[in-house]
């Protein structure tokens, strides 16, 4: 499994940003696929999910609204889209495949 987040950066609050993560080394179409996300000194949390066929998904509270994921099955990549980006949503995004975790990407959003 090899799971390689891009997209991340520094924003303002009110901004936009949209992740992604390409996957191979399986089956892409067979799995539901995630975002967690990790702030310093906190646990990791999960932030949004997709299943397999792209037609149910689930937010964490904290980010209904304002964050959507999607997946596009040709590019075998899971897609994170944030706007409206808080100071809380600082922390080290994480795309989470069956038995894997991608290496993560740093998001930022700071006047």
């Amino acid at each position: 499994v090899k799971l390689v987040e891009s997209g991340g950066g520094l924003v303002q609050p009110g901004g936009s940003l949209t992740l992604s993560c390409v996957a191979s080394g399986f089956t892409f179409s067979w799995y539901a696929m995630s975002w967690y996300r990790q702030a310093p000194g906190k646990e990791r949390e999960l932030v949004a999910a997709i299943d397999r066929a792209g037609g149910s998904t689930n937010y964490a509270d904290s980010v209904k609204g304002r964050f959507t994921i999607s997946r596009d099955e040709a590019k075998k990549a899971v897609f994170l889209q944030m706007n409206s980006l808080k100071p809380e949503d600082t922390a080290v995004y994480y795309c989470k495949g069956p038995g894997g975790w991608g290496q993560g990407t740093q998001v930022t959003v700071s006047s």
